[in-house]
């Protein structure tokens, strides 16, 4: 193992840019530094479904907006890559291969139906979710016959059926895990890729990586890992699981309850600054205590053992009011003003709307009325506009569908925009025009304003998300929101018309 402190992030291009994956780089890179180390940024995309280019490139534009630098990595290069993961399968079928070889991996040729048959009764019989080991007993010959059939199969991981895993946290201390708790994982999927687990352990080896930071999600994975370690002989790093960042109830943060995106955070008007600020203040303190510091004061100072377990609160109230105090405390107002220029009043992003509002415009003061909503965090909807004339807890079912069904929209263009709302006029046997002043006023808060599809695609993704569920929670107040059986009978309406599952 390198005797030079390195870290890593690792993020999956299959979304838009997480703030936990900032959270994640904040501290692997504080820690680093401290250390006189480097941080290497790797991709992760052996989802080959779900990954893009585009989610990828967002993912590194979002991370340098907050400033955070890694040394080596995909765009920069280095002495470890490639840096994408789908660009190393041939190295990890190597050691899949040695796996098996050893005689500590096996194929799997069990079926989805099987698999979900026996999840069903382990369930029922309140047992621990895991695969039987129906296939591990096959001999090389049965198994190549198999193959030589062409049936789809799986490599797993041959896991002990007693005993227990130990490993060393440097949060949490010792860590034990009773291996009968642990499934045989997968370790190449059928189209030959490898899953994360193993091109995880494979790549941080090989990158040298001496010190694993990551969230807690990953504790319960953590012995499928230290086994991949161990069957192939190699050093195991330093772990350390963070805690998970929180909503102001308690629940994990996810976008179905608040802003994730690091973007929603840059297109608000939130000052990078501040938000690296915040992020660092996710159950750490510096030891004099100070709420406002750079990320240099918090890499000179960084102790990892000062982090807290408690599981860090996001509060966007808080965010706020740090934004807030960097506007007037940190900053003179010729920089105010350059950073309004930079964040939206600036050629660029006008020239976007021009087009669209030009030809409602009679003369400039009309351009703000037209336009202004896209300047806003979310316009201030009241509930007799909104709904006009669609039946409240009918205007409650449509802009739940729509959440839904622009959730899957990539790439987030007009005309995807559009087409989604031409398939919901279809299945749910309405004239589109009938729908449109609805998402108007959810939008924009206006009934007159840009043309609606291109609105939604110079707001972005996570805007439009927002908005959406700023409208169902005035209706929820209103009481036309959806109840949670009301809401599960529209899932199941959903996926019957829609032909698709909510994530």
């Amino acid at each position: 193992m390198s005797s030079t402190t390195r870290t890593r992030i690792a993020p999956s291009p299959t979304g838009a840019p997480h703030v936990g994956t900032a959270y994640m780089a904040l501290f692997n890179l504080a820690f680093a530094r401290k250390n006189l180390g480097k941080m290497i940024l790797r991709i992760e995309d052996t989802d080959q479904n779900r990954s893009t280019k585009r989610s990828e490139e967002a993912i590194l534009e979002s991370l340098k907006w907050l400033g955070i630098e890694w040394d080596e990595g995909p765009d920069k290069g280095g002495d470890f890559g490639p840096y994408r993961q789908s660009e190393r399968k041939d190295i990890h079928a190597q050691y899949i291969q040695e796996l098996i070889d050893k005689g500590h991996a096996y194929p799997c040729f069990c079926s989805p139906q099987r698999l979900n048959e026996l999840r069903a009764k382990q369930m029922q019989n309140k047992e621990t979710p895991r695969y039987d080991g129906h296939c591990l007993n096959l001999s090389k010959e049965e198994a190549q016959a198999k193959i030589d059939r062409g049936e789809k199969y799986v490599i797993r991981l041959k896991v002990p059926s007693e005993g227990t895993c130990v490993f060393h946290d440097e949060l949490r201390g010792e860590v034990k895990i009773e291996w009968n708790q642990v499934d045989h994982q997968i370790i190449q999927k059928s189209d030959g890729f490898p899953t994360y687990h193993l091109a995880n352990v494979v790549d941080d080896h090989l990158m040298q990586i001496t010190h694993v930071i990551r969230g807690e999600e990953w504790i319960s994975s953590t012995p499928k890992h230290v086994l991949l370690y161990q069957y192939l002989q190699w050093d195991i790093p330093v772990f350390a699981h963070l805690p998970l960042l929180r909503n102001p109830d308690k629940s994990k943060l996810s976008k179905r309850k608040n802003p994730t995106g690091i973007n929603y955070y840059r297109d608000t008007g939130y000052l990078p600054e501040a938000m690296c600020n915040y992020l660092g203040m996710m159950g750490y303190t510096l030891p004099d205590q100070r709420e406002i510091f750079s990320f240099q004061e918090l890499a000179e100072t960084f102790d990892i053992k000062r982090i807290s377990l408690g599981g860090p609160v996001f509060d966007l109230a808080k965010l706020k009011w740090l934004n807030g105090r960097y506007l007037r405390e940190q900053m003179t107002e010729e920089e105010v003003v350059n950073r309004m220029i930079e964040w939206k009043l600036n050629s660029n992003f006008i020239q976007k709307l021009i087009p669209h509002a030009l030809p409602r415009l009679e003369n400039f003061s009309d351009f703000i009325p037209l336009s202004g909503f896209l300047f806003e965090e979310h316009p201030n909807l009241e509930i007799t506009s909104l709904v006009g004339k669609t039946e409240p807890n009918e205007a409650s079912k449509l802009i739940k569908i729509c959440e839904w069904e622009l959730e899957k929209t990539s790439p987030w263009k007009r005309e995807n925009i559009c087409e989604v709302f031409q398939q919901m006029a279809l299945k749910e046997e309405r004239k589109l025009k009938n729908m449109l002043p609805l998402f108007f006023q959810v939008i924009s808060g206006r009934s007159v304003s840009l043309p609606l599809f291109d609105a939604m695609e110079i707001l972005g993704q996570d805007l439009v998300r927002i908005r959406l569920r700023k409208a169902l929670e005035l209706l929820s107040t209103e009481g036309a929101g959806l109840s949670k059986k009301g809401l599960k009978t529209l899932e199941k309406e959903y996926m019957v018309k829609y032909g698709d599952r909510i994530d």
